[in-house]
């Protein structure tokens, strides 16, 4: 598997050749695969929390009202969502795409899960968006600070996944960090592990893309 050391050096050649831009870039990660026949069903939807903190958090809904939805609301969910709202926007399905796209993962007070199953669940599934549940005496802040510092990595039907590390304001060894936690979770869930992986590379969203130097493997 590639270290730290290698990672940090990518990130730093994709920061410097690139030319300096009018706003803050994120730091992408391509993992490209092989040896795997995604024909036969090979998925993988995993979220992994970041060890090192974005400088721009993921967006977290909370579908809960009640006690839940106040302390949601006090710890600065990007926002909370009633049962009743959540009813609302079943009946508007353009207004329900609008509202999935604009958050990264959603968080649901249990005795919710069956309304959202019902009013929402053929547009969250097929995202990946399902919401995670929370029972309604859990730390709703613990919740949410586990997710703001999260990212999703989705595999399906390719082979290859890609996902933000971070952005360019942040530390080298931070964004490395962040990348190889993202790759020893992707490789537990790979048939063969790292050996199912053909070659990582970073990038700045506008940048050009470095690739991984092949004989840093073995």
């Amino acid at each position: 598997m590639i270290n730290e050391a290698e990672l940090v050096k990518m990130i730093k050649d994709a920061k410097d050749t690139d030319k300096e831009r009018k706003f803050k870039q994120t730091l992408e990660m391509y993992v490209i695969l092989k040896d795997i026949d995604v024909k036969k069903g090979f998925a993988m939807n995993e979220t992994i929390q970041l060890p090192k903190k974005l400088s721009k958090p993921t967006t977290v809904c909370v579908m809960a009202g009640g006690d839940m939805g106040l302390k949601a609301k006090s710890a600065n969910a990007d926002r909370v969502v009633s049962g009743d709202e959540l009813n609302t926007l079943a009946a508007n399905k353009r207004e329900a795409r609008k509202f999935i796209n604009n958050y990264d993962f959603f968080l649901a007070d249990t005795q919710l899960m069956t309304t959202v199953g019902k009013v929402l669940g053929q547009l969250l599934g097929p995202r990946g968006k399902m919401p995670i549940p929370v029972p309604f005496n859990a730390p709703i802040e613990s919740f949410l600070d586990r997710f703001r510092s999260s990212i999703r990595v989705k595999v399906k039907n390719s082979l290859s996944m890609s996902c933000k590390i971070g952005d360019e304001s942040m530390d080298d060894g931070d964004l490395a960090a962040n990348a190889h936690a993202v790759l020893n979770a992707i490789e537990k869930k790979l048939p063969s592990g790292d050996k199912n992986i053909r070659r990582i590379i970073v990038k700045t969203s506008m940048g050009k893309p470095v690739k991984q130097v092949q004989q840093a493997r073995k």
